[in-house]
C-alpha cells in the first residue's frame, strides 16, 4: 500500500499559514508529498525544497486570477497536486492543518485494514477550530465538524468548489465543463483529528489575512467597496472554549513564541439570529440540524 500527501500553498510565510509544520506532519506515513506551490514572492518554495527533497515533490504554478471569485483558484491547484499523485491513497492536507503524531498510526491502519474494501472511497476527520490564541477553539455550529481529507486514488475524483472536499465526477471534461455535478464519496470516519490553525494570528495579522483573502470570494468590485476602517479581529466570534489537550510536536516552537494576548469574553460574543435560537438546542441533542456533508457515511 502506498499513500501519497497532496497539497497547494503560495506566499505561506506572508499569509502567516504554518504551512512548513502542515506538510512535516504526514511526511512520517506517507511514500510521496505532492505540492502546487504558486508563484510565491516571500521564499516558500526556497523553503519547501529544503524540506525533505527525498519525499517532496514541488509543481511550480501560476495562480490565474480569472478563478479568484469563488475560491476556485484553490480547487484547481488542488487537483494539479492530485493529478500527480500515484499512492493507492491520497491525504490532503491544507497549508493550516495539522495532524498530531499521535494519530498517524490510527490513520495508517484504517487505510490498511480498508484497503481490499472498494466500497470504501474515502475518509473523514474531525477538526478542532483553534481561534484567537493556541489555547482557544472555537465549536459553534457554523464551523464544519468533518471534511473528506483522505481519498482513493480513482479516476474523476476533483476537488469540490473551492476545495471543500472532494467528489467523483463522470470525467474530468464533465467536471471542468460544468455538466456534472458529482457524486459524493462513501466514506468511514477517523477519530484523527485535523488540528485548524486558521484562526491564530496576532491582531494586526489577522486582519491583514482576512483583507487578503476576500480577493478569492469577493469580485474586484465588492472589495473595493468594504470600509478600510472596518473593524476585523477574532473578538468578532460567537462561541469558543479553552483547549485543554497537546499540540502536535510540529507546533510546539509555534504555540511557544506566541506573543499576544487572547482572551475570549462571552458578553462580546456575535451571533446570526438563527445561530443563537439553534445552538443551545444542538447542544441538547448533541447533533447539528441539517448539517451540511459533502459526503456519504458508510
Amino acid at each position: 500500500m502506498k499513500i501519497s500527501g497532496f497539497s497547494y500553498v503560495r506566499n505561506g510565510f506572508n499569509y502567516g499559514v504554518p504551512f512548513l509544520e502542515a506538510f512535516q506532519s504526514v511526511l512520517p506515513i506517507c511514500d510521496e508529498f505532492i505540492v502546487a506551490v504558486g508563484d510565491s514572492t516571500d521564499g516558500t518554495r526556497e523553503a519547501l525544497s529544503r524540506l525533505s527533497p527525498g519525499k517532496i515533490k514541488i509543481i511550480d504554478t501560476t495562480w490565474d486570477t480569472s478563478l479568484n471569485a469563488g475560491g476556485k483558484i484553490f480547487a484547481q491547484q488542488t487537483n494539479l497536486a492530485l493529478d500527480q499523485v500515484t499512492g493507492d491513497w491520497a491525504f490532503h492536507i491544507q497549508a493550516d492543518e495539522v495532524i498530531h503524531e499521535n494519530d498517524l498510526s490510527k490513520i495508517s491502519r484504517a487505510l490498511q485494514e480498508n484497503q481490499a474494501n472498494p466500497a470504501v472511497e474515502g475518509f473523514i476527520l474531525p477538526f478542532l477550530h483553534f481561534w484567537g490564541s493556541y489555547g482557544y477553539i472555537r465549536n459553534s455550529r457554523r464551523v464544519h465538524r468533518y471534511e473528506v481529507r483522505l481519498l482513493r486514488n480513482l479516476p474523476g475524483i476533483r476537488s469540490y468548489k473551492d476545495s471543500q472536499g472532494f467528489r467523483k465526477y463522470a470525467s474530468v471534461s464533465a467536471y471542468e465543463q460544468g455538466t456534472d455535478n458529482g457524486r459524493k464519496l462513501q466514506v468511514k470516519k477517523i477519530e484523527a483529528p485535523i488540528y485548524h490553525y486558521n484562526g491564530i494570528r496576532p491582531p494586526a495579522a489577522f486582519k491583514k489575512k482576512q483583507v487578503l483573502m476576500r480577493a478569492f470570494y469577493q469580485d474586484e468590485l465588492t472589495a473595493a467597496q468594504k470600509d478600510p476602517n472596518e473593524k476585523i479581529t477574532t473578538d468578532r466570534v460567537d462561541r469558543v472554549i479553552p483547549f485543554t489537550g497537546s499540540h502536535p510536536a510540529v507546533m510546539q516552537a509555534k504555540v511557544a513564541a506566541q506573543d499576544w494576548v487572547y482572551k475570549f469574553n462571552q458578553r462580546n460574543a456575535e451571533w446570526k439570529l438563527k445561530d443563537r435560537i439553534m445552538q443551545p438546542l444542538e447542544d441538547v441533542l448533541g447533533f447539528k440540524i441539517g448539517e451540511y456533508k459533502n459526503y456519504k457515511l458508510l
